[in-house]
């Protein structure tokens, strides 16, 4: 039987840090600071006023909260209006770049035929055409389609240019699936869209929210295409509205920081609810026995 004082000392000489734990550990709480603290710095930016701000206490802690600074954002700075088609043009982005890239991606990398390279050279091909060289070509087809000052000048923009990367990642993911699986679901009388819906988009749903979140923070961020097409306010997107709260005499700083820890906080709540399925690795290959 062991000896309880030797088992006692190795277990406290396995939990005592050395010294090169106790660097990382310093290091990398020195890291997640580094990151984490310019969000921080713009929550405390948004509570100061315009004296405080230029009088020297821009980084510090306010001497004053000043909780209506949210409130002026959301009322005098609509910001609740800019934040709602922006929620709404962005989900709506997603969505439609999930469908297509999944159709797509399936035909490209589990159906036999003799295009599907070059239809997946075709679409990567998206990847070089940079967004400015598509302003004027864009804004005249939806002028003559009259789609200028509706969201779906936006929408079908954003989807277009997501849908490159999306096809990209789907693709490669769905090509590591063991063929065996469909084949199984085949012998049992499933059809192509059952095996589709019932086994290839639940196992790539890691790939999905990976392309979920790019998507989300190219539509949600973009500034250029927002500010060309859309020339109403009740049609703008948050990243326009934040910018037309700057005045061009005077601007009250302190809501336009609310505007902006408004319109971080989505990216953070998104990313947090889809980070296990990003981080989640390919196990497929596991699924067939033998």
């Amino acid at each position: 039987m062991p000896n309880k004082k030797a088992v006692s000392s190795l277990y406290r000489n396995r939990r005592r840090p050395t010294v090169q734990g106790t660097l990382i550990i310093v290091g990398l709480s020195l890291f997640a600071f580094i990151q984490v603290y310019p969000f921080l710095w713009l929550v405390l930016f948004s509570f100061k006023s315009n004296d405080e701000i230029f009088g020297g206490n821009i980084a510090g802690i306010p001497h004053t909260w000043l909780w209506g600074n949210y409130s002026d954002a959301f009322l005098g700075g609509k910001v609740g209006l800019y934040l709602f088609n922006s929620v709404l043009v962005t989900s709506f982005t997603i969505v439609l770049t999930l469908l297509v890239a999944c159709m797509a991606a399936y035909g490209i990398s589990r159906l036999r035929w003799k295009l599907s390279q070059p239809v997946l050279v075709f679409f990567l091909l998206g990847m070089m055409i940079p967004i400015h060289a598509t302003l004027l070509p864009l804004f005249i087809i939806f002028k003559n389609l009259r789609l200028l000052n509706t969201y779906w000048c936006l929408i079908l923009p954003y989807t277009g240019f997501a849908l490159p990367i999306a096809i990209f990642i789907l693709s490669g993911f769905m090509k590591a699936i063991p063929l065996e699986m469909e084949e199984s679901s085949f012998m049992d009388g499933a059809s192509v869209f059952r095996s589709f819906f019932s086994i290839i988009l639940p196992i790539v749903r890691p790939a999905m929210a990976t392309v979920a979140i790019l998507t989300f923070l190219s539509a949600w961020n973009e500034l250029m295409f927002a500010i060309t097409f859309i020339s109403k306010a009740q049609y703008s997107t948050l990243t326009v509205g934040l910018q037309s709260m700057v005045g061009q005499y005077s601007t009250a700083w302190g809501p336009i920081g609310a505007g902006l820890v408004i319109g971080t906080v989505p990216t953070i709540i998104i990313y947090a609810i889809m980070s296990k399925q990003i981080q989640d690795s390919f196990m497929t290959a596991g699924a067939v026995k033998g």
